[in-house]
């Protein structure tokens, strides 16, 4: 039956399909971007939020479809990701087409410890080939391993795969290209422990196979990295330059993006005589989806650093740290594992919890992911610290704007951590202490070309999402900063003339439009932090997307003067009120808004994932409340405390 459904799929889609197998930093997912290139597309399991990343790799003139399956290191699943491996390596389930052969990674440095998995895959009757990594950091370190003794004592094919080799991909892409023809065992390996023991032994005797020496390289690295004073302050110091590079390698390409879009904005003032196209084009697109494209390179920069550092396997050490700080809080480091993924977005990060074998602490650790910083308060965070912070200032020798935004890193970290211990304190959810374990890779070089994949992927959901969900509300919120529509006699006969004062005309339309009557509707709960309409407005919007809020307060600085967009938000004034004519954006309210992005809760897609993983509306409702409380009274605190100060 089962082999019958795997072919089934294969005519229909008219591509033989193979699964990636292997564990964690085995070179699995290197090599699965090796064989299939740009070429993939992401989703979710049948009934599961785990990640599904599949690719369309060429072999002998045909096109396969390749799945990268998550990591494990058994099949015998304590976590909903491994369970997802063993169900799709399940001839017997019905839920999830069976594919037509495995490829297995097996880390030739730790071969004993990987060829458990390799049993469990052979007992499940589907044709398998072996590809061996890292044999060339065996050599390195004093190993030896016959890979044709290796492939006779396995009955299965067996080919070796070095980094960056196009001869030993080539190998691998013509055994491809015949998998329903690859060689099997005549006997399946033993299930029973101390036969499966002497069967991982003989093979490894089989294969002329000797244990590596240990790197001592790593161990010396390690022997910092790893210790818990020299580790952590290593760790801290890290994370407060990543942040300085963010401001002080990216601020001049951010100042070219935004000159190039305020150089558009005046040739749309220059050359459209339409009024209302032209403050469509330089108010809606320039000045809201502009202002959020300028942040681009803080974006790229972001994820280039955490590819660099996941590549030289620096992360797992991170992890492995951090497991001390999160053994405080009642959680473990793959929880870490969760957490940093939010620094990206809190999708993934919630989505990542499914590595977490303890209900409890998955539970625990998707409530608290979302205060972690993530990619989209960075947009919010840039234009915020601009206005607050003088870009000359300094904190010693460090920039203080990068000292600003690491800070709000620390501090978002740090209560995401206290929030899961609340959480699992109060959580009647329960589950198993199970022990954290974790493969600790050598470092090595990462390749450029993956490091490339990994930020243009990652830039590219960012462009997609400006080009989707902010667009479409830029849009929408231009029309209501714009409507209802005013002619010049009206506006004449409110005291103001389009000719002789355009600013001031542009700023009544704008003070009497219907996105004023919704902020001003909502100013009672956001008055005590010192926000007005304009600011309530851009807060509402960001329930979208983060962004949002940058492209809202982009448009009325556009409006006013799409030159410098800047020098406006930092020069705009309250326009009514027991405030008005009074500087806005003061260091009180600024601090306050940073504050309050900090803490909520602005993103609806990470609410429905959230939904999705807890089965219900319930937790997310809870999510989203504890937030907003959250960060009203930290944003009214820190008003009060930084007005006092200054």
């Amino acid at each position: 039956m089962s082999a019958h459904r795997s072919t089934v799929a294969a005519a229909v889609t008219g591509q033989a399909r193979l699964a990636l197998v292997g564990s964690p930093n085995s070179g699995k997912t290197t090599l699965f971007n090796a064989l299939t290139g740009l070429r993939t597309k992401t989703g979710n399991y049948p009934g599961v939020t785990v990640a599904r990343y599949e690719g369309v790799a060429r072999a002998g003139g045909h096109d396969l479809v390749i799945e990268d399956l998550p990591g494990t290191y058994s099949l015998a699943p304590i976590s909903p990701d491994e369970q997802v491996v063993a169900d799709v390596l399940d001839p017997d389930n019905a839920n999830i087409t069976t594919p037509d052969a495995v490829l297995v990674t097996l880390d030739a440095t730790t071969l004993g410890r990987s060829l458990g998995l390799l049993a469990q895959v052979l007992q499940t009757g589907l044709p398998v080939c072996v590809v061996l990594t890292f044999t060339d950091e065996l050599a390195r370190r004093g190993g030896t391993l016959d890979v044709p003794a290796l492939q006779r004592a396995l009955g299965v094919p067996v080919v070796s795969v070095t980094c960056g080799s196009r001869v030993d991909l080539g190998q691998l892409q013509r055994l491809l290209a015949d998998s329903a023809d690859w060689q099997r065992p005549v006997i399946a390996p033993p299930t029973e422990p101390t036969a499966a023991h002497a069967w991982v032994k003989s093979l490894t005797l089989r294969a002329c196979y000797t244990v590596p020496v240990a790197d001592r390289r790593t161990q010396r690295i390690d022997a910092v990295l790893l210790h818990p004073v020299w580790g952590t302050l290593v760790f801290f110091a890290t994370m407060f330059a990543f942040f300085q590079i963010i401001f002080t390698v990216a601020a001049p390409l951010q100042d070219g993006v935004q000159s190039g879009f305020s150089w558009l904005g005046t040739l749309v003032a220059d050359h459209v005589s339409n009024p209302l196209l032209a403050g469509f084009l330089g108010n809606a697109l320039i000045g809201g989806v502009g202002s959020v494209l300028t942040f681009v390179p803080q974006i790229a920069l972001l994820f280039l650093m955490i590819s660099l550092l996941e590549g030289t396997g620096y992360l797992s050490r991170a992890a492995f740290l951090m497991d001390r700080l999160m053994a405080q809080v009642g959680l473990e480091g793959r929880a870490f594992v969760a957490l940093l993924s939010s620094l990206a977005c809190a999708i993934p990060g919630i989505m990542a919890t499914r590595s977490l074998p303890s209900a409890r602490d998955r539970f625990a650790t998707m409530m608290s992911a979302p205060l972690m910083t993530c990619s989209a308060r960075l947009t919010v965070y840039v234009l915020l610290i601009g206005i607050l912070v003088n870009p000359d200032a300094s904190v010693g020798p460090f920039g203080a704007q990068g000292v600003v935004m690491f800070t709000l890193y620390l501090v978002g970290a740090l209560s995401a951590m206290a929030t899961a211990w609340v959480f699992k304190a109060v959580s009647s959810r329960g589950g198993p202490a199970l022990p954290f374990y974790m493969e600790m890779p050598s470092y090595r070089l990462p390749r450029a070309r993956s490091i490339a994949l990994s930020v243009w992927d990652s830039c590219r959901g960012f462009l997609r999402k400006v080009g989707r969900i902010i667009l479409v509300v830029t849009v929408v919120l231009w029309l209501l900063l714009n409507l209802p529509m005013r002619g010049d006699a009206q506006l004449r006969s409110a005291g103001v003339n389009p000719a002789d004062k355009p600013a001031a005309a542009t700023s009544y339309v704008l003070d009497h439009s219907y996105a004023a009557n919704v902020g001003h509707a909502v100013e009672p709960a956001f008055e005590p932090l010192g926000f007005d309409w304009r600011i309530n407005i851009g807060v509402l919007a960001s329930l979208s997307a983060r962004e949002v809020f940058v492209a809202t307060l982009g448009q009325v600085a556009a409006a006013e003067n799409p030159d410098q967009p800047t020098k406006v938000l930092q020069q705009m004034t309250y326009t009514d009120g027991p405030h008005q004519g009074k500087k806005l954006f003061t260091p009180a309210t600024t601090a306050a808004l940073l504050v309050f992005f900090l803490y909520a809760l602005q993103c609806m897609s990470t609410i429905g994932v959230m939904r999705r993983e807890t089965g219900g509306w319930r937790w997310p409702a809870v999510a989203f409340g504890y937030m907003f409380v959250l960060a009203w009274t930290m944003a009214l605190l820190t008003h009060v405390i930084v007005g006092a100060l200054t």
